[in-house]
């Protein structure tokens, strides 16, 4: 009976989890970049630093960095574990893997930004302007570029796992599929891309939590 009410318990709270996650994930993120964006525009008419108004965003959006990652890696857990024994070797292991290497690219960029932002404190002059210029063009194409191209990954392989065990609705998954060709193809060309990844990640951990809520959400995916 103990062992019942453990995975009846296990079985509730494991996509609630998720859901959770994958909220903050995104809440966290969206913040993240719409600051980024405002503070650090791609054209910038001044090569040296930034202007001392936008350091406070840019700092804040450090800190936030962290424990966006953190949400991201508790999702991508969770979600494994909701998968249980449908989950597809392939499948998984590139659904894993381009989850890391995202998270691994989110936090390299995050370290460049922060390297940058401490000479420009440490130095009265600020950084050479070479040197910023080239710190901004990493965590650039580090976070718009390659990073996108790895959740574009992440959302395919997600979605080409949800039709099997169906873990959300089949329209959220081709929506997950046209999302992510636009990710892979058009990264770093449109201004406000990669707010799709976010977005996308929310919509399905809305649906999970409000799925989680029913009385007969306690069956297998």
């Amino acid at each position: 009976m103990e062992q019942d009410l453990t995975v009846t318990d296990h079985r509730l709270t494991t996509p609630r989890a998720a859901a959770v996650a994958g909220i903050l994930f995104s809440v966290l993120f969206i913040i993240s970049l719409v600051l980024i964006r405002i503070a650090v525009p791609v054209v910038s008419d001044s090569a040296g630093a930034s202007p001392v108004t936008e350091r406070k965003s840019i700092e804040f959006v450090l800190h936030l960095l962290p424990f966006t990652g953190i949400a991201f890696l508790w999702f991508i857990g969770v979600l494994r574990d909701r998968l249980g024994v449908y989950e597809d070797r392939f499948f998984a292991t590139v659904f894993f893997g381009s989850g890391l290497l995202f998270l691994a690219m989110l936090f390299a960029a995050a370290a460049v930004a922060n390297g940058v932002m401490l000479g420009q404190g440490a130095l009265a002059d600020g950084p050479a302007p070479g040197i910023y210029t080239f710190g901004r063009t990493v965590v650039y194409q580090l976070i718009h570029v390659y990073a996108m191209k790895m959740s574009g990954v992440f959302m395919i392989s997600t979605c080409t796992v949800a039709i099997r065990t169906r873990i959300f609705p089949r329209w959220m998954a081709y929506l997950g599929f046209v999302l992510a060709l636009l990710l892979l193809l058009s990264t770093g060309m449109l201004y406000w891309t990669p707010l799709v990844f976010p977005l996308w990640v929310l919509l399905i951990s809305v649906h999970i939590l409000l799925a989680n809520l029913k009385p007969d959400s306690v069956a297998a995916p």
